[in-house]
Formats: C-alpha cells, sequence, structure tokens
C-alpha cells in the first residue's frame, strides 16, 4: 500500500459549488493501494463537497444506506482479473455487482467511475474493470458522466471503452504516476461543468425505463428491436456462449454482457434458457 500522505482537502477549487455536508460519495476498492490513493486525490480535490474515500468492502451489507447518503457518486476500481469476462476488480465490488447492487433504487443518481490500469505490461487489457463498474450502474438507471479521451494513452485495447472514449478517469500508477494529479485536477472540473452538483429535481423516478447500457453507440437500439433481443436469447440458448445474462427480479430485466465485454444490452424479463 503506498505510503504516500493523502493530500490535503481543496478549498479554492470548487468556489461556489462549497456545501455544508458532502453531496458526492466517493467509494473505491483497492488491492495494492493505487485506487485507494487517488480516490484521496479525487475527495481532495472536490473539497468539502465530497466525502471522505469510503472502501466498498467497508460498507457490504449497507451499500443501500450509504450509497443514499449522497446525491451523486464517484466510484474507482483496479483491474486485477485482467481479462476475465466479469467481476474482474478482485474488489469488494465483485461480491456485490450481481447480487446486492441489483436491489438498489437509484435511478436516476448521478454517476461516474474512476480506474487504475497497467497500459503497458497489460495492454490488451488497461483497466479493463473499470468498464463492468461503469454498465452495473448504467444497467441500474444511473446517469453516467465524466467519460475521457484516450488522447495520450498507449494501451491497445481496453474494456472500459465506450464509443470513441473512456468511460470514466483511467489512471496509470505503474507508468505515468506523475500524471495523476493534473488528470485529476482536469476531471474534476469537467464532472463540475457536466452538473455533478446540481439536483436532478423532483422528476418521477425512472426504474421502470432503465436504459440499456451505452457500450457502443448502437447499442440502444437493441432496447427497441425485438428482433434482436431475441436473436441473443437465442444465440445463448443454443450455444451457452456469446453473453452472459445477468438477471434483476426487482426490474424484471436482463443484462446481457458479451464475452468480450465490448458491448451489452438489455430485455425485458428473465433469461428463459434455464
Amino acid at each position: 500500500v503506498s505510503n504516500t500522505p493523502a493530500p490535503a482537502r481543496s478549498t479554492t477549487n470548487t468556489g461556489l459549488y462549497m456545501a455544508s455536508q458532502p453531496s458526492i460519495g466517493v467509494f473505491f476498492g483497492t488491492s495494492t493501494g493505487n485506487t485507494e490513493e487517488a480516490a484521496y486525490f479525487i475527495s481532495a480535490e472536490f473539497g468539502d463537497i465530497a466525502s471522505e474515500p469510503i472502501e466498498i468492502d467497508a460498507v457490504q451489507g449497507s451499500v443501500a444506506a450509504e450509497f443514499g447518503k449522497f446525491d451523486s457518486l464517484v466510484v474507482g476500481t483496479p483491474t486485477w482479473n485482467t481479462g476475465a469476462d466479469e467481476e474482474r476488480s478482485g474488489t469488494g465490488w465483485d461480491e456485490i455487482y450481481y447480487s446486492e447492487m441489483q436491489e438498489l433504487k437509484i435511478a436516476g443518481k448521478k454517476v461516474a467511475v474512476f480506474g487504475q490500469g497497467d497500459q503497458i505490461s497489460y495492454s490488451e487489457n488497461y483497466a479493463d474493470a473499470t468498464g463492468e463498474l461503469h454498465d452495473v450502474f448504467e444497467s441500474l438507471g444511473c446517469k453516467m458522466m465524466g467519460y475521457t479521451s484516450q488522447e495520450g494513452y498507449e494501451h491497445d485495447e481496453s474494456k472500459a471503452i465506450r464509443g470513441d472514449s473512456f468511460c470514466g478517469l483511467l489512471l496509470d500508477a505503474v507508468n505515468e504516476e506523475e500524471m495523476t494529479e493534473d488528470r485529476v485536477k482536469n476531471w474534476v472540473v469537467q464532472l463540475l461543468d457536466e452538473g455533478i452538483t446540481e439536483s436532478s429535481g423532483e422528476a418521477a423516478p425512472v426504474v421502470a425505463a432503465v436504459p440499456a447500457p451505452q457500450v457502443e453507440e448502437t447499442a440502444t437500439v437493441a432496447l427497441d428491436d425485438p428482433v434482436l433481443a431475441e436473436e441473443i436469447i437465442a444465440q445463448v440458448k443454443t450455444t451457452r456462449t456469446g453473453y452472459a445474462a445477468h438477471y434483476n427480479d426487482r426490474t424484471d430485466k436482463t443484462m446481457w454482457i458479451s464475452t468480450d465485454g465490448k458491448s451489452s444490452y438489455v430485455t425485458s424479463g428473465a433469461p428463459g434458457y434455464e
């Protein structure tokens, strides 16, 4: 675990965004301490509007209550199970993705993700787990924000790519530790500009219309294309390969994640291929 002191919490960078109590909850999973350190940098940069970083392992069993304390969430993960189809973080996130988190009623909550990876030694799987973290929250109807450019990185592939962008802030404490501080500063400014602190108002819950994870630009078409949905299910029935199904009995929807982790779809009802 890194012995780097936690950075001082900002009291100036957030300007008019100061609040009497934190509105942004910062949660992380960690294996070596690098993601924890990044979480502290992020929390400090937000200043008083963000919580001190909270390790996800410490809140298992009370995730709903902990997430419910905040208007918005900033969540981070390392990638440990490199190349795995799912549960790639090697942290407490893996224990709750398809169990406790599936019971959450957080549709509409603003969420941004960050992750650590090694883009040189694992150039074809750079920060893969960040993509899964993103997809799980999006499948619950959260409003995802904080997408960043791939420009300046040296990876070949990543399951955290959505369209032409990363699905959040990706860091590399192994090869580019000196760039972490500037990347965090720029990302926090971006999130504030995107309105992470702004109230979503009193709009009716959108749980009944949970959007599909927008992994590819064409992914949302699947929701409106019953023929394509049937083709996906037929493929799984026949081959038991291609897509892994994760059923949410609260919303009566199934999230289908491709084996390469690069596409996902949501269909109504249970998988139906048991």
